[in-house]
């Protein structure tokens, strides 16, 4: 026998064809959920400096960036509205003629096989820009919970497959479940933005969504990035509630909390990659500090291999358009 180990794990790393037989975590394009950025008019599509490739659109043309994903067969789409008026306790959330219910009817007409995901959250409607209403500059959590089942319930009867509450108040679950069971909307499912932590990875996002808070932040009401056992009580408490699905946002920097939800409830489970960690390979990629088409996969299989069942990313249909 030869000194040498026997075992030589190399051998099943020679080829691309052997490394993919034994690939232990794999990325399929139906995994992935596109973010998209809906505002009203026509033929708008205002690109976010902040972001390359992300614009905000008006129906008709968002209609053409959720045609390109379906093709490629990404999974779903996930809309935030930008609404024409603001005001302090964000009213035009639940409009039956915004641009998020225009979208879903759109959409569900065009594309009906394609999920529609929603964000339900006060922070785009409200000229303050926190997620919900504001007594004595803090965000009233209980005042907040009608609003949040009021916007849902919403984008549920304009033919939403699933809404996701990102706000962060507690019992927003169960108030939204209520409301849709009891107006005729059962089978509408819940994605909890369950593990949703207060960081910094969000700027871009708020040049997106015109969402930026006109005073102080989002920490009394997102995670603190310091806490893991908290998120584990933060999910239970929404799974509890009636979430179907439960979410970890952002993704990158937490991938143990991604694992260790997934391990203690194996419960359906989203991570966003958020617009923090989209701009940075981005922005190395255009240095020629890193390999764009690398990166991006990478960091997608990352948070799969974490637990992710589900990755909202806006590397999406680039993504899925590569694994095809």
């Amino acid at each position: 026998m030869p000194a040498f180990p026997v075992s030589r794990p190399r051998r099943l790393r020679r080829t691309e064809a052997l490394r993919r037989l034994v690939r232990e975590t794999r990325l399929a394009p139906d995994q992935l959920v596109l973010p998209l950025f809906v505002r009203s008019g026509h033929g708008v599509r205002q690109n976010v400096e902040s972001m390359p490739g992300v614009a905000q659109t008006s129906v008709d043309e968002l209609l053409r960036d959720a045609e390109r994903a379906a093709k490629a067969q990404v999974g779903g789409v996930l809309l935030f509205g930008i609404p024409d008026a603001k005001d302090a306790i964000g009213s035009s959330a639940w409009d039956e003629q915004g641009p998020v219910q225009q979208a879903v009817r759109a959409l569900k007409r065009a594309l009906p096989e394609l999920v529609v995901i929603t964000d339900v959250c006060m922070c785009e409607y409200t000229d303050h820009g926190h997620c919900g209403v504001l007594r004595d500059g803090t965000v009233d959590n209980d005042a907040t919970l009608e609003l949040l089942a009021r916007e849902a319930l919403s984008h549920a009867q304009a033919g939403a497959d699933v809404v996701a509450p990102s706000d962060m108040m507690d019992g927003r679950v169960r108030a939204i479940r209520r409301e849709l069971d009891t107006q005729g909307c059962p089978d509408t499912a819940i994605l909890s933005y369950a593990a949703k932590y207060a960081s910094v990875f969000y700027g871009p996002f708020r040049d997106a969504a015109e969402s930026t808070p006109r005073e102080g932040d989002r920490r009394g009401y997102q995670m603190d990035p310091a806490n893991a056992e908290e998120a584990i009580r933060e999910v239970q408490l929404d799974i509890d509630e009636g979430a179907d699905m439960v979410m970890v946002k952002p993704a990158g920097p937490y991938l143990d909390v991604i694992a260790r939800v997934k391990r203690t409830f194996n419960a359906p489970l989203a991570a966003y990659q958020v617009s923090g960690e989209f701009a940075m390979i981005h922005s190395a990629a255009q240095r020629g500090w890193l390999d764009l088409d690398r990166a991006m996969m990478e960091s997608l299989l990352a948070i799969r291999r974490a637990g992710a069942d589900m990755i909202i990313t806006y590397f999406a249909v680039d993504a899925a358009e590569r694994l095809r």
